[in-house]
């Protein structure tokens, strides 16, 4: 994957249900590169959530392009759209998403394990991500036997599995007290020193925003630096 995202003219709506339409985004374009911290900011229902699912292709945008590379991911079919997420994006939650049958390396190893990698391969880097986030003595807990903040490092390493060049995330810390927020955006914003790897947050939380290389605005349907 490129070092360099670029969205550019980004707009999205949907239907009400009176049958009208919400314009949520209205011309949105960003620039991130690698190894770079950005944190979207704005009130609830400004459509930061939809802007990370358009960045993540997890949705199609009504018009503007995505490109990593130099190519717009759009013009890939959903078959190949979905190997390409796979490998390319991260993505960690306000709320883990955990699957509560499956353990904690089984969790962080899954994505490798949909991509086709190997099992043991997967395993040892899971085991490796979940050292580094000081879950070395949980990898085989499950997630109703975590607390909140192991439960969403499980999430984090999970997002890291694949090697992701981008990494976007939704309210990472939105469910966590103060102290364990504090010390998950510490370890958040190593990692993408460590791996080079780029962060787009989107968050309420002015502890989290001021440690970003940048902030951004999104209100009205555009995006502007603060």
């Amino acid at each position: 994957m490129s070092s360099q995202l670029i969205a550019e003219d980004l707009h999205k709506g949907f239907q009400t249900g009176s049958g009208g339409r919400l314009e949520v985004l209205e011309g949105v374009s960003l620039t991130v590169n690698a190894g770079e911290v950005v944190a979207i900011i704005g009130d609830s229902g400004t459509g930061k959530t939809t802007l990370l699912h358009l960045l993540g292709a997890l949705d199609r945008p009504d018009r503007g392009t995505v490109s990593y590379d130099g190519k717009d991911i759009f013009q890939q079919n959903d078959d190949s759209l979905s190997r390409w997420r796979n490998r390319s994006i991260g993505f960690i939650f306000q709320f883990h998403h955990l699957l509560p049958e499956f353990s904690a390396l089984e969790n962080v190893a899954m994505p490798a394990l949909i991509g086709g990698k190997a099992l043991r391969r997967a395993q040892q880097r899971a085991t490796a991500l979940l050292a580094q986030l000081g879950l070395e003595a949980r990898l085989e807990h499950r997630p109703s036997e975590l607390s909140g903040g192991e439960q969403q490092r499980v999430a984090v390493a999970r997002a890291l599995m694949n090697q992701p060049a981008l990494v976007l995330a939704d309210e990472p810390t939105g469910s966590l007290d103060t102290r364990t927020a504090g010390a998950l955006h510490e370890e958040l914003l190593s990692l993408s020193r460590t791996y080079n790897q780029a962060f787009v947050i989107a968050t309420h939380n002015p502890a989290l925003s001021e440690l970003c290389d940048r902030v951004l605005v999104l209100q009205g349907g555009k995006l502007q630096e603060k």
